[in-house]
Formats: structure tokens, C-alpha cells, sequence
């Protein structure tokens, strides 16, 4: 149970990372742009490859696959919503839109983003093969762009560097612990029940990207997104090809 820990935890820690790239680097809002390109690109992936052609193969079927996609995705939206009025709606915006946010909305926003791809990372380790690196690498790598693009926004708006850093150790905290909870409460679940869980997370990714990381990334990258974001697909699919 440690492993999945350790690992959801090294998933999320590239947020802190990306924090501290951020609270260094005066980083152009351009590249900032392209780099949340390739991370969206990086996890449609793993949405695709992952999440859902692998909740697919253990469900011999479409129907629970679709079932947890649509559950996935609603939850996130209906979360998301409920996040936004309490407000923390540009919690990942870039250039200070957070300033007349909550800070616990922010927080909650931020943990809900993460807790899919955790509660996948701990799943994943209970067929005895060890982490999926194709999608811990996935997770990672997207990781890293949200956490300097929700750094850069928050820093315009005044947060002090500690509080930022504070921020995201709490995430990611979170997140081994919830990878901690895929690997323990599904231990004995169904291949019905892990096929649905990571279609879940699947619904629940995709929607957070079309509703945080892609806008942002269009609106600030310009016409080279779309490459970047074909770019990050490619890497992530040449990773799950690998393993």
C-alpha cells in the first residue's frame, strides 16, 4: 500500500515543480501557452490509450465504459460548477484572475482536478506489474504546466511564494492519498467495478482539459498549439507503445 502512495504522490509533486519553475522563471505567457498545450496533448493520451481502451478490454464491452465516462464527466462538471461559486472559477488561469477568489476554492478545485488521475495510479498497481509509466509519465508531464500556470496566476494576484508552495504540497498530499485509496478499496473489486472507475477517470480528465488547460493554452499559445498539443499525443502514445 506504500508504493501507491509514493507513487500518486510523485504524480502530483510535479505541481510543486511547476510552482517553483514559476516562482523563479519569469516564464512568457506564449510558452506558457504551448507548454499547456503539449500537457493537454500528453493526457488526451492516456485518456485514450490508458484510461479507456483499458477499461474497455477488462469490461468485454462498451456499455459500463460509456456508463463511467458519462458519470466521470458530469461529476467533474457538477463539481467543477459548484467550485466556481464558491469562487475559485480561474484557478488556473495565468495572469492573476485569481485575486478576487477563494483560497479554499482554489484549493478544492485544484485537489478535485488531481484526483482522478491518482485514484487511477493506485488501480493500477493491483495486478502485481507495478505503475503504469506511460501513465504516470502522462500525469507528470501535465502536471507540470498546471502547476506553473496556476503558480504565475496566483503570484500576479498576490499570493505570498510560501502560501503557493503550501498550495500544492496539499495537492499533492492529497493525491498519494488518493491513490493510496484506488489501490485499498478496489482491491477485491469486480472487473466491472476497476473497468468503470477508470472510464470514470477518463470522463472526468477529458472534461477538466476542455473546461481548464485547453482554453487557456489557445489563448495564450496561439497557432502552434495545435502542433504542441499533436506533439505531447505522440510522446505519450510512443511511452504506452514502449510498455
Amino acid at each position: 500500500m506504500g508504493s501507491a502512495f509514493f507513487w500518486g504522490l510523485v504524480g502530483a509533486l510535479a505541481l510543486v515543480a511547476g510552482a517553483g519553475l514559476a516562482l523563479v522563471v519569469d516564464i512568457h505567457r506564449r510558452v506558457l501557452g504551448l507548454i499547456m498545450a503539449f500537457g493537454s496533448g500528453v493526457l488526451i493520451s492516456a485518456v485514450a490509450f490508458d484510461l479507456v481502451e483499458e477499461a474497455a478490454g477488462i469490461a468485454h464491452g462498451d456499455r459500463i465504459v460509456a456508463l463511467g465516462m458519462a458519470v466521470g464527466a458530469l461529476t467533474f462538471f457538477l463539481g467543477d460548477a459548484l467550485i466556481d461559486r464558491m469562487g475559485g472559477n480561474d484557478r488556473k488561469r495565468s495572469e492573476g484572475q485569481q485575486a478576487g477568489g477563494s483560497g479554499l476554492a482554489i484549493v478544492l478545485g485544484a485537489v478535485l482536478d488531481g484526483i482522478p488521475e491518482s485514484l487511477v495510479l493506485g488501480i493500477g498497481l493491483l495486478g502485481g506489474t507495478g505503475v503504469s509509466v506511460a501513465f504516470l509519465a502522462a500525469v507528470f508531464i501535465s502536471n507540470v504546466p498546471e502547476g506553473i500556470a496556476g503558480t504565475s496566476g496566483l503570484r500576479m494576484s498576490g499570493w505570498a511564494p510560501q502560501r503557493i508552495l503550501g498550495l500544492w504540497a496539499l495537492v499533492a498530499l492529497v493525491s498519494g492519498l488518493a491513490s493510496l485509496a484506488g489501490f485499498g478499496v478496489f482491491d477485491h473489486a469486480s472487473a466491472t467495478t476497476v473497468a468503470f472507475v477508470l472510464s470514470f477517470a477518463g470522463g472526468a480528465v477529458l472534461t477538466m482539459l476542455a473546461d481548464t488547460m485547453m482554453p487557456e493554452a489557445f489563448e495564450n499559445g496561439g497557432n502552434l498549439v495545435g502542433l504542441l498539443t499533436t506533439a505531447g499525443f505522440a510522446l505519450a502514445f510512443a511511452l504506452h507503445l514502449i510498455e
